[in-house]
């Protein structure tokens, strides 16, 4: 199943922010600074008011922890992070166009704290996987260790790692394994 653009970035720039805690397979905090959460919405395109404090940042970080909730939930908890991300958020969808983007939804406005519209853009794509019944596209990476967020957007649903060092570590050691034992 395709999705709107919308949708994916929404969902990728979710699970990559998931994966930016400490313990998401990195052992590293990836976002220590104002100065990397700036680097962070800069490079998934988030538009919008920036306070670009320790204040904005202890809410993403508090964010962060609320979406990491959605990979390991079933439907219903998953539905009741999604509702509580948008009533917190205070969402309004509206159409919009910006950028090299053509028209897409943005539910929030643009002086929201960052926190909020992250919410509520990593919500409203989430509420298209709950709707379309393609939860299971949220997936956690299969290498020994890791345990990363990820979006599989796969048109076979065959993704399994959350990047390419993951699926050539677990390849290689299997590849050593099979060849010791035969």
């Amino acid at each position: 199943m395709r999705f709107a653009h919308d949708t994916e970035v929404g969902l990728n720039a979710a699970a990559e922010l998931v994966n930016t805690a400490t313990g998401s397979g990195t052992g590293t905090e990836l976002l220590p600074d104002p100065p990397a959460l700036a680097a962070f919405l800069d490079a998934w395109g988030f538009t919008g008011d920036r306070a670009g404090d320790a204040a904005e940042l202890a809410g993403v970080h508090a964010l962060r922890a609320e979406l990491a909730e959605m990979w390991d939930a079933d439907t219903e908890g998953v539905v009741a992070v999604v509702n509580r991300l948008l009533r917190d958020g205070q969402a309004q969808p509206q159409l919009v166009r910006h950028d090299d983007w053509g028209w897409h939804v943005h539910a929030t406005e643009p002086h929201a704290p960052v926190p909020h519209r992250m919410a509520v853009e990593a919500a409203m794509a989430v509420a298209d996987l709950v709707r379309a019944e393609e939860l299971d596209r949220l997936g956690r990476c299969e290498a020994e260790g890791c345990g990363a967020a990820l979006v599989d957007l796969t048109k076979n649903r065959s993704r399994r790692f959350c990047d390419a060092s993951c699926a050539n570590r677990t390849h290689a050691a299997a590849y050593r394994a099979r060849r010791a034992a035969g």
